[in-house]
């Protein structure tokens, strides 16, 4: 039987909207309600965001929460 795999593709989301509108971390971690050490995490993959913020971030990158995961 074959699983298969995905990969978690939060933190290049997270970065490509936040440059393309030009955000610091600070300021994208405030539209979401995290610190901006938290999302300096995600985007480094040092950490994911809790899985009840994936529906707000989805809405907020306009992706689906299926796009995290590839």
């Amino acid at each position: 039987m074959n699983i298969p795999s995905y990969k978690i593709s939060i933190s290049e989301k997270v970065k490509e909207y936040r440059q393309k509108n030009n955000l610091s971390q600070g300021e994208f971690g405030k539209i979401v309600g995290v610190s901006a050490q938290a999302v300096s995490k995600w985007e480094h993959d040092i950490c994911y965001p809790d899985i009840t913020f994936l529906p707000d971030l989805a809405k907020i990158l306009g992706c689906e929460i299926n796009d995290f995961f590839i």
